[in-house]
């Protein structure tokens, strides 16, 4: 148990995991409290459901352009560093004697990027236990002849996820096509990655208004590629819309904006009920003058050491993503 370090074992979870009618969800982080909370949240339910061990993803983006969450995981907003730093927190909570031993963590690289993420790609992943290869800014055919090369040199070191997905605007301003089932039979005979990801309707890099997750889609491609679709986007969709994953062929969902875009609204009211407590009253006056307050939140209000520091800030964002991700687990582990 602890970190899974190797492609085969990662590949028995993924398995076991079939047996089950588990979808594996694999929450992304660019910070520690992010991490704990994630892993807080498996713990726990391993617990009450009285699991010898749970199998749970955390993962990172590299130098994915659109959000380079290692980057983030530092102040110094240098990739590498906070890739050890991310890496090296999850050794320390999950290994032996860590809080969380008892949970095969799987740590992934998401998005690594066939170009900009080349020397990390190629370097011993021996960390790691999966890893997306996204060739996806290519034209199709390129993208599987990039894939299918990676797959060669690594396939025996690190589970691989390849972008069944050629994007047409990773501006993120218009719908990209769904992935057909031929696109994804193509693929995946061609590449021999172990997962795709596929455009189902939630694809993250496309803003449209109507976003929704295609069932009927995903079936179409099951029934040539089987239970090997990772759906990534589900932020956009409400739940209801990807409880039944299993059933449609998707094994792996990648989950981030959903943990802070959710988390952010428990801070904000925390600190609004709080606000004369958290603030001298020089700046409550001058907040209410401004119209952002109302005078009676200075009245009886006496600042307290107690909401001035990291601990309660991230203590609320923490419950409150803990939440969250067990609700990812009800959702797919039950």
């Amino acid at each position: 148990m602890s970190i899974v370090r190797s492609a085969s074992h990662a590949r028995e979870l993924y398995a076991s995991a079939g047996e089950k009618g588990w979808v594996l969800p694999c929450f992304c982080s660019e910070n520690l409290t992010t991490t704990e909370a994630i892993l807080s949240a498996a713990e726990t339910f391993r617990r009450s459901h009285a699991c010898g061990s749970l199998p749970v993803t955390v993962a990172i983006t590299c130098r994915y352009e659109h959000r380079s969450q290692a980057s983030f995981y530092t102040h110094t907003r240098r990739w590498d560093t906070g890739l050890k730093l991310f890496t090296n927190d999850l050794k320390a909570l999950c290994e032996d004697g860590g809080p969380f031993e008892n949970l095969d963590v799987m740590i992934h690289l998401d998005h690594l990027q066939h170009d900009l993420d080349q020397e990390l790609l190629d370097s011993p992943l021996t960390d790691y236990a999966s890893v997306m290869y996204d060739a996806s800014a290519l034209p199709f055919e390129e993208n599987i002849q990039k894939t299918a090369a990676y797959v060669a040199r690594h396939k025996r070191d690190v589970l691989i996820e390849g972008a069944c997905d050629e994007i047409q605007d990773a501006g993120g301003e218009a719908h990209n096509e769904l992935t057909t089932p031929a696109q994804a039979k193509r693929y995946t005979e061609e590449t021999g990655t172990d997962l795709i990801v596929c455009n189902l309707g939630t694809e993250h890099r496309a803003s449209g208004k109507e976003l929704k997750y295609s069932g009927e889609a995903s079936r179409g491609i099951q029934a040539v590629t089987g239970k090997r679709i990772v759906l990534h986007g589900t932020s956009s969709v409400p739940n209801d819309q990807v409880k039944n994953l299993f059933s449609d062929g998707v094994c792996k969902v990648n989950i981030w904006t959903a943990l802070e875009r959710d988390s952010s609204p428990a801070l904000f009211e925390s600190m609004a009920r709080n606000a004369g407590k958290l603030a001298d009253a020089a700046t409550l006056q001058r907040l209410v003058s401004e119209g952002f307050l109302q005078s009676g939140t200075v009245s009886g209000g006496k600042a307290d050491l107690a909401y001035f520091t990291t601990l309660y800030r991230q203590g609320i964002v923490f419950e409150k993503m803990k939440s969250i991700v067990g609700e990812y687990f009800e959702m797919w582990y039950t």
